[in-house]
């Protein structure tokens, strides 16, 4: 069942999307080649707490730390560790943050020195894709609606979409109501309603769409060897049209980029 906010629960939701926001922020400035995932996810705990809120997902299902961090070939749910960053590594931030009884949770996949360009594009369309999904979610549409879309862009450029892990509702509960998948047919699915809230998160690899998961019952990586991109918005539907609660912003911020990407989907502009 969807559970529907009101616009008072949505205003708590865009506070605790916005500790996530600044969150990656203050990782893209710390993000380097020679940075431990570690050291990233200390920094991230204490940073989300420094602003009066819980990691989401410290704990979580038993998860062990408050970052999931993903390196190359990881999809999701990567445990940190000691092992330093490499230059041409990719690695996809996943972050969640609890506050005044609710979740954010968004991602973002970072680029560490010298990148390949075919791995440089694959992080882009990725991207790109997030947004073609989220034009999708509005009064009138079905769930498959944004997976189609998100499908479709993807594809188009000759990659694998991940079909095990999707995305979801999310509100005073991590996981909510209804699963959004990265793929489907327009049409099919449960159809939107206003006040709904969802994480919209492509993931997406390079090569085949097919994973596998280590023996550490939590990280996945594509079965080819090849690397997987995913970024991750929070977004509401507020007068039948997508808003996006959480931002890049903060990280375009750090790392010097300009970017409009996000302006669409915003009421009123975002003040960093």
């Amino acid at each position: 069942m969807i559970i529907v906010k009101s616009r008072e629960e949505i205003e708590l939701m865009r506070e605790s999307a916005l500790i996530v926001s600044k969150t990656l922020g203050m990782i893209a400035s710390e993000i380097k080649e020679g940075v431990t995932t570690l050291y990233l996810d200390k920094l991230a705990e204490e940073f989300i707490r420094d602003h009066g809120a819980e990691p989401s997902f410290l704990g979580l299902y038993g998860f062990p730390n408050s970052l999931c961090m993903s390196p190359n070939a990881q999809v999701v749910h990567g445990i940190p560790n000691n092992k330093p960053l490499e230059s041409g590594d990719v690695i996809s931030v996943d972050c969640g943050a609890y506050k005044n009884g609710y979740h954010g949770d968004h991602a973002y996949s970072f680029e560490i020195g010298d990148v390949a360009p075919e791995t440089r594009k694959l992080l882009q369309i990725t991207k790109e894709s997030l947004y073609e999904g989220i034009r999708e979610l509005k009064l009138g549409n079905r769930v498959e609606d944004v997976g189609n879309a998100i499908q479709r862009y993807t594809e188009a450029h000759g990659y694998g979409v991940v079909r095990e892990l999707v995305g979801h509702g999310l509100g005073q509960k991590m996981h909510e109501d209804p699963e959004m998948p990265n793929y489907g047919k327009k049409g099919r699915g449960k159809l939107f309603v206003e006040g709904m809230v969802v994480a919209i998160e492509p993931m997406i690899n390079m090569g085949t769409r097919n994973i596998k998961q280590l023996k550490d019952g939590w990280t996945i990586l594509t079965a080819d060897g090849k690397p997987s991109a995913h970024f991750e918005h929070d977004v509401a539907i507020i007068d039948g049209k997508p808003e996006i609660l959480s931002t890049f912003g903060y990280i375009y911020k750090a790392l010097g980029i300009v970017s409009n990407e996000e302006e669409e989907f915003r009421r009123e502009p975002l003040v960093l």
